[in-house]
């Protein structure tokens, strides 16, 4: 992980709103990690494609999820991922 993480810069998922608004995250190379607290049975667009919706948490706030909506090929190959899940 250190390495993986070497030159990286973790921001908090339940600190990512402010982060975005005080910083210029385009020019930073950072990571987040969250957990899914709560998933959405999947549902269909209004153009007939299947998507995913899932809240995601870093258990330090839990009144701070941010919703990750799955489209494509990512609700394809994730969709079943299980809650809980980091």
């Amino acid at each position: 992980m250190d390495r993986k993480m070497a030159n990286r810069k973790l921001i908090r998922l339940s600190q990512l709103k402010s982060k975005l608004a005080a910083e210029n995250l385009e020019e930073i190379d950072w990571v987040t990690f969250g957990v899914i607290v709560k998933k959405t049975t999947p549902q269909s667009a209004n153009n007939g494609r299947t998507f995913s919706i899932w809240r995601l948490n870093d258990l330090r706030d839990l009144n701070r999820c941010v919703s990750l909506f799955l489209f494509g090929d990512v609700h394809k190959e994730h969709w079943k991922t299980d809650q809980g899940t980091v």
